[in-house]
């Protein structure tokens, strides 16, 4: 049977990253985490959205600032609850350094900044990749009995797991990438910005430490950040009702410039950012 935890308001992101990092050390006494996840779910209603952190948001991202949320904002919303969920010790990985791998948006409706909001958040799906374990996020919005917003996210553990150790496929070699439709710079000033108006202050984007505890030489972008920012370039031209796919390839190490693309497909938008000299993707992605 599912255990429902029904929250009353938004928990701090700041105290969910304090027990990720204090559920990450090893307790004496306590088992080890479950190979399972737990059948969990997290509810929180009547959230209002803040204008002025939508309004910080929008800064940060290099969106418009209106009326209507922009389609990726109320990941913001929901992430408290996920975190809630990914924190536990139950949980069976921990928490920290997890890599956003995959993002899959439906927006079945503009939602406005006053509409009072309604959030369900689960999480399914465990199963082994060459680099560690995938999960998905399962976030929910709705007014009243209306769902308007839906989101799965899917995030990596990096670890060694039955599918580790095979053979890797061969490298594509660099490509020169064509004109960009506009090139973006992020240093580590934006990325600071970010964290502070999503709540998602994971160690990997805003530490130096952090990060290289995570493999990774310097800070990196949030994911989120990268598919909100490629939006502007289609700006205006996002319909009412979306669906917008992304997925993450390397990440985009602070400081960086990377190229942006927007190029017109048979039912939307096909959005990249590339590295602007070896020509690999950092995000590929469909709006439709």
């Amino acid at each position: 049977m599912t255990e429902v935890l029904e929250l009353e308001g938004t928990p701090r992101t700041r105290d969910l990253y304090l027990r990720a990092v204090l559920g990450a050390v090893p307790v004496p006494g306590l088992s080890s985490r479950s190979e399972t996840i737990p059948d969990r779910r997290v509810e929180i209603s009547d959230i209002r959205v803040d204008p002025d952190n939508l309004a910080a948001y929008a800064r940060t991202c290099g969106l418009r600032f209106g009326d209507a949320l922009p389609i990726t904002y109320p990941f913001t919303l929901t992430f408290p609850a996920v975190m809630r969920l990914v924190v536990a010790r139950d949980f069976p990985f921990a928490a920290v350094g997890a890599v956003h791998a995959e993002n899959l948006i439906t927006q079945h409706r503009p939602i406005s900044v006053t509409e009072p909001l309604d959030i369900a958040a689960h999480v399914e799906n465990l199963r082994e990749h060459p680099k560690g374990l995938l999960v998905d996020a399962v976030s929910e919005v709705s007014v009243g009995r209306e769902l308007v917003w839906r989101q799965v996210t899917t995030f990596l553990h990096q670890q060694k797991t039955s599918l580790s150790g095979g053979p890797k496929p061969e490298p594509k070699p660099d490509e020169v990438p064509p004109p960009p439709t506009r090139t973006m710079r992020v240093d580590q000033k934006t990325i600071g910005k970010y964290a502070a108006v999503s709540g998602d202050r994971n160690p990997i984007h805003i530490s130096t430490l952090g990060a290289k505890a995570f493999g990774f030489p310097r800070p990196i972008a949030h994911g989120m950040w990268s598919a909100a920012a490629v939006l502007g370039l289609v700006e205006g031209r996002i319909p009412d009702s979306a669906t917008y796919q992304v997925k993450f390839g390397k990440p985009v190490m602070l400081p960086s410039t990377v190229n942006a693309y927007a190029d017109r497909s048979a039912d939307g938008w096909d959005l990249s950012l590339k590295h602007p000299k070896k020509g690999y993707p950092h995000l590929t992605a469909t709006l439709t």
